[in-house]
């Protein structure tokens, strides 16, 4: 028996986008602008990301290449059929196709198909791997590839309002997780018991806002003690003890995209070197937000940050970048690189840019104040103004849990 290759599974209505179709034309014109600039004839994204921002679905790789397909006059996500109509009740501007696992490597008989007779052809070199850009050259023949990564990313960088205001919602919803995880603290609970406490309520508070929304993805790190001395580790069994310093870290992901919150906080009471090393981040919490504004370098506020650090003798315990972008990004795909609040970052900041002010210190064990501190608030950039969207209080006033 011969099963075919390739397949449409057009099952069920097209669902209630997250963007408006005219967002969704804007984002596409603008592409297909830089392609007709830059003669490229067709480009090929593999990435989350990309695909999530050009198309508004969000594939679930587990082990399978996923693609988008765009030239002036087509537009085609490539989904797996063990996705079902799923990708093409999301694919609304376009066209969906499918492939089958029942022969090796459809997924590049799809991308032939649809990149027949194209001659220069973009792709994402920071997503594409070797293995799949040798077999991609294979299924295409004498095609030139160029770099579509990069391009996009400067795409991205600059929000449009539905894209700002989802965000603004995001932020919102960061702040009840945060409120939940603040009301679960207590010594003797183990971490993932507050994280729970978090996750759930920011899903609640998700499907309240965004009823056509997939709810997938939302996560909640809460560290305690020593587990406080990464921005990324993950959440354990370990119990909350007096005295413990604490971080409070919630991630909201709404159809793709990514806001946070994260803050200091201690279990009951806090000892006079931890509330000194407190008192200095949130110092430099506070000028790096006086310090966003247009027409600011990355680079420069990195610099003047780092000063204040070094006049406390603190430098040395920086852990990474002052902040990044926010948008269709989260812990496992995607991240806007060229807008990061570091020293190696000469991007000049734009209106509607949204970026993070999130300063960390690490004081290793054993040594007085031991422990991560970070804050973190999500800045908009306006035309004449920087407004911050993160209402959650911060500092030794409000976050020592009684």
């Amino acid at each position: 028996m011969e099963l075919p290759s390739l397949i449409e599974i057009p099952n069920g209505e097209k669902v209630t986008p997250t963007f408006s179709d005219a967002e969704m034309r804007r984002r596409l014109e603008k592409l297909r602008q830089y392609m007709g600039e830059n003669n490229v004839d067709a480009v090929v994204f593999t990435s989350y990301h990309n695909i999530n921002y050009f198309s508004d679905f969000v594939y679930c790789k587990f082990g399978r290449d996923y693609g988008l397909v765009i030239t002036q006059d087509s537009f085609t996500t490539v989904t797996a059929n063990i996705d079902g109509g799923q990708p093409y009740r999301r694919t609304r501007l376009g066209d969906n196709i499918v492939y089958t696992d029942w022969q090796k490597d459809n997924f590049f008989k799809a991308i032939k198909q649809l990149c027949e007779g194209k001659k220069r052809v973009g792709v994402e070199y920071d997503h594409l791997t070797l293995q799949n850009q040798q077999k991609m050259k294979d299924a295409l023949g004498n095609v030139e590839f160029t770099d579509i990564g990069m391009p996009t990313m400067k795409m991205r960088m600059i929000k449009s309002n539905e894209e700002i205001d989802l965000i603004r919602n995001g932020a919102q919803v960061a702040d009840v997780g945060g409120e939940a995880i603040r009301d679960a603290i207590k010594a003797g609970v183990p971490e993932y018991e507050v994280a729970l406490a978090g996750t759930q309520a920011m899903v609640r508070e998700i499907a309240k806002r965004f009823p056509h929304s997939e709810l997938m993805d939302t996560w909640v790190w809460f560290q305690s003690g020593i587990n406080t001395d990464g921005a990324h580790n993950p959440v354990t069994s370990r119990k909350v003890q007096p005295g413990d310093i604490l971080s409070l870290n919630t991630f909201p992901m709404i159809s793709g995209y990514y806001t946070a919150l994260e803050r200091t906080l201690f279990c009951e009471h806090a000892s006079d070197e931890h509330l000194r090393l407190w008192k200095v981040n949130c110092e430099v919490h506070e000028r790096g937000i006086e310090l966003i504004k247009p027409g600011v370098r990355c680079c420069d506020i990195a610099h003047e940050l780092n000063e204040i650090f070094a006049k406390y003798d603190l430098l040395k315990y920086r852990t990474f970048g002052y902040g990044h972008s926010f948008g269709t990004l989260s812990h496992y795909y995607g991240r806007e690189a060229g807008l990061e609040l570091r020293e190696d970052i000469d991007t000049v900041l734009e209106p509607n840019m949204v970026v993070s002010m999130e300063p960390m210190i690490m004081i290793p064990e054993g040594q007085p104040g031991a422990g991560g501190y970070r804050e973190h608030d999500i800045l908009v950039i306006h035309e004449d103004k920087t407004e911050n969207i993160t209402g959650f209080p911060y500092g030794p006033e409000h976050n020592i849990i009684k």
